[in-house]
């Protein structure tokens, strides 16, 4: 590498920030905005997403042009990552093969009476990991999680790798 980044890897590190910020502020939205609530494999696809970004942010400030896109390369991994986690999700949700998890609730005790917990528990939407909320073109939200993570992915990598 040499002691810049070029306009390729750039752009790389550009789109490394981009499509993790973008999914998870999709996510919540859909989450505070659509009342659509995450399952736990929902948030397993987070996870990465939240590494990728920390690591985007840093390859900003970080010195040495290595050092950058090794930090990029990483984010692009991560972002990978959620994308599988995504497909595997979405195979659960078109019932291809049978999830792994049980279910989550969106209830939480907060200092209340038990009887007032199980109440609020008794009334809450059950998340099943295997049916999917909201679809687009029949695509849940899994399955556009890992078609976009793993494209941008892709794009990344193909980006880190191309020459001036």
């Amino acid at each position: 590498m040499t002691a810049i980044l070029n306009a390729s890897q750039r752009r790389a590190r550009a789109l490394a920030f981009l499509v993790p910020a973008a999914l998870l502020a999709g996510a919540w939205a859909f989450q505070l905005l659509g009342h659509l609530y995450p399952c736990e494999m929902c948030h397993w696809q987070r996870w990465p997403h939240y590494g990728a970004l920390a690591l985007a942010a840093l390859s900003f400030v970080a010195g040495g042009a290595r050092t950058r896109a090794t930090l990029v390369a990483g984010a692009a991994a991560l972002i990978a990552v959620s994308g599988l986690i995504g497909f595997f999700h979405a195979g659960v949700e078109y019932h291809w093969w049978q999830g792994i998890t049980a279910c989550t609730m969106t209830v939480s005790g907060g200092g209340r009476s038990t009887d007032a917990m199980l109440k609020d528990l008794l009334a809450a939407p059950i998340v099943r990991c295997d049916a999917a909320q909201w679809t687009l073109f029949g695509v849940s939200l899994a399955g556009w999680n890992a078609a976009v993570s793993l494209i941008g992915a892709a794009m990344i990598g193909w980006l880190l790798r191309r020459r001036a």
